[in-house]
């Protein structure tokens, strides 16, 4: 496992020394929204993944830059956008073969639990990349507290569906059948580098990053980690996720980064890092599992990559 403990990564080995020092500017503001979270005080960084020439991504290009059709197609679209967003209160139906169900308040399901700075890569099925550091909370913590039982194999996300707030879902040339679902075999969600993201940059989390809490698993295509959830349900069977109901023949259930399966409209050998731009395209070669393969390869041990994409 490359996660090493938070008392031997020096801040020289993440990014610069300009980028650290916004970061302790971050954490003090961001430690009153914390306690008031119920979280306490956030952990060190933890670090996987990344790579010597891997710096952290601006953070106005990471809340001004991504995907969240709920709130528009386009890129500026969820930043633009999101504000209309409600987040307070928030709510989450848990369900399915668990012995807790029911529905639970946000502040409830994380009261207790400190997040982590976790600086992880981010690969969107698109071939665009970032680095992110987040403030998470591992996913397996998240979902023990609801005691799933031994039939249950899956775990099913939805983000929340509110038209009224939330523009792209009221759009009349949305082919999304909405609400917005994705899953994870339980071995993943459980996984030490899964978690529910809270925040970015040391701070809260924004609407147009998938407020209150959303899912990161960082060696996965962007697309699998859904925001503003309201529902985890605990299945027997696989879902079928919301582009693999869209696209199947493009979209896969399993969704790792895998640059020897180009999509059928474009290659996934390599990357265009952000920031770039037509004079600096930034591109790089992508990595097998978005560089995470020493950590999660043996999860597909045995499994064929092209079939189960």
């Amino acid at each position: 496992m490359l996660i090493r403990k938070p008392t031997d990564i020096p801040s020289s080995e993440i990014t610069s020394e300009t980028i650290y020092l916004q970061r302790r500017k971050f954490m003090g503001q961001s430690a009153a929204i914390i306690a008031a979270a119920g979280f306490g005080l956030p952990a060190p960084i933890v670090k996987a993944g990344l790579q010597e020439d891997d710096d952290v991504t601006p953070e106005q290009i990471v809340t001004q830059y991504n995907n969240f059709y709920e709130f528009g197609t386009g890129k500026s679209d969820p930043f633009e956008n999101a504000g209309a967003l409600t987040t307070d209160p928030w709510t989450v139906s848990v369900s399915g073969e668990a012995k807790k169900t029911g529905d639970f308040a946000f502040e409830d399901i994380i009261k207790g639990l400190t997040p982590q700075e976790r600086i992880y890569r981010f690969r969107c099925v698109e071939a665009w990349s970032m680095v992110v550091p987040w403030m998470g909370i591992p996913l397996k913590q998240v979902l023990e507290q609801f005691e799933p039982t031994g039939d249950a194999k899956y775990v099913v996300f939805k983000t929340l569906y509110r038209p009224e707030e939330m523009v792209g879902q009221r759009s009349f040339f949305s082919s999304i059948d909405w609400p917005y679902l994705e899953g994870l075999r339980m071995d993943e969600a459980y996984h030490p580098l899964s978690i529910m993201a809270v925040g970015l940059y040391g701070k809260e989390l924004p609407n147009q990053n998938g407020a209150p809490w959303r899912l990161m698993v960082p060696w996965k295509y962007g697309f699998k980690s859904i925001k503003s959830v309201v529902s985890i349900h605990f299945s027997r069977r696989q879902p079928v996720n919301t582009w693999q109901a869209l696209a199947s023949h493009e979209y896969g259930f399993y969704a790792n980064v895998n640059p020897a399966v180009d999509h059928p409209r474009w290659s996934q050998a390599s990357e265009r890092r952000l920031p770039s731009s037509i004079f600096d395209p930034n591109r790089r070669p992508t990595l097998p599992f978005n560089g995470y393969a020493e950590e999660v390869a043996d999860l597909y041990r045995g499994m064929d990559l092209r079939k189960f994409y």
